[in-house]
């Protein structure tokens, strides 16, 4: 079919050169795949590079500890990702013998893999015959066609999907699928794509008909929760710290953090200082309180809004299992925390 010619064509011409697309290592590729899902190429590269030179096999992957995976993974974001990872390569490593699935089907039973990273994997390593549909796939489609089907319900996925395996050549399903969201990712993008030199500009639907920032449609809106974090930096006689794991499901979990006072809203000094002498650490004897007020923050997670406040405390006592400024940035921190300790230059 000429769109599929076209579009391998235009790829050839124009991909990007990326290290995974340099092998058929289901690894890599599995790897990479995960990395990119909510992120742009370009911050997911340095951490592929960090991790295939730190866990070459999945084997050592699979030996690392988790603490380990999450601090190489800091500032990436959506943890739950390097945690699904991590299990899913000791499932490999110790049940599947380092083998992995070598089937779209029998991929999409490893943790944290679904359709899209299934299909991938299938397709680039061993060359499946099954199409893979991101964002920029429904894009692409949902203009050059001119579809109009909302892509937020799980029927146009497979209206997608089913149209995607139509176009894709029998003889190269890999390079189809890379073609196709390579165009997406550096043509066809979401706002403003510069159609007059697009090799489609003649045959799509949507150019013709005006249609272009229009589509895909897509209806449903993410709720965002405002949350108000108060993070509490404790300092002792030794210079110690305290810090903690976050053992309860949601964001960051098993990343550390500084004990935590969540609130309804952002709180004055006054209630804070309150909260903090008695009910936070009554058992303290706290010389002073200081807000961090240049480093009050809102940190935009997909789902959630974290409105955050930096409390420094100093107190008279020493911190049981303290925590001194040189092994405080050895433990994974979210990238919000890290980059505070990196700024302040704690002296704890």
């Amino acid at each position: 079919m000429d769109f599929s010619n076209i579009l391998i064509k235009w790829y050839l011409q124009n991909k990007r050169d990326l290290p995974w697309r340099k092998t058929v290592d289901p690894y890599q590729i599995w790897l990479s795949e995960i990395m990119l899902q909510q992120t742009r190429v370009a911050q997911g590269m340095p951490y592929f590079f960090s991790f295939t030179k730190e866990f070459p096999t999945v084997k050592d992957l699979a030996d690392a500890s988790e603490e380990k995976v999450l601090k190489l993974w800091q500032g990436l974001g959506y943890y739950s990702r390097a945690r699904n990872l991590h299990k899913t390569a000791q499932y490999i490593s110790n049940d599947l013998n380092g083998i992995f699935p070598d089937s779209y089907k029998e991929l999409l039973k490893l943790k944290g893999v679904g359709e899209y990273t299934a299909a991938a994997i299938a397709s680039f390593s061993y060359n499946e015959l099954v199409p893979v549909v991101d964002g920029n796939v429904f894009r692409v489609l949902a203009r050059y066609f001119d579809i109009e089907s909302d892509i937020a319900l799980p029927a146009t996925k497979k209206e997608f999907a089913a149209l995607a395996n139509e176009l894709m050549p029998t003889d190269s399903p890999a390079i189809f699928n890379q073609a196709i969201m390579e165009f997406g990712a550096l043509q066809c993008v979401p706002k403003s794509p510069n159609c007059s030199v697009c090799v489609f500009n003649e045959s799509c639907a949507a150019l013709q008909k005006g249609k272009v920032n229009a589509l895909p449609v897509k209806s449903k809106k993410v709720k965002v929760t405002n949350r108000f974090f108060n993070y509490l930096i404790l300092e002792d006689a030794l210079g110690n710290t305290l810090i903690q794991k976050r053992t309860q499901k949601g964001i960051w979990h098993n990343l550390y953090e500084f004990p935590l006072l969540e609130t309804p809203s952002i709180i004055d000094f006054d209630i804070a200082s309150k909260t903090i002498k008695n009910e936070i650490f009554p058992e303290y004897t706290i010389i002073s309180i200081e807000d961090y007020s240049e480093s009050t923050l809102i940190h935009k997670l997909s789902h959630q809004h974290l409105h955050i406040q930096f409390w420094k405390i100093k107190i008279k006592e020493e911190i049981e299992n303290g925590v001194d400024s040189q092994k405080l940035k050895t433990f994974p921190f979210p990238i919000v925390i890290y980059n505070f300790i990196e700024k302040q230059e704690i002296n704890c």
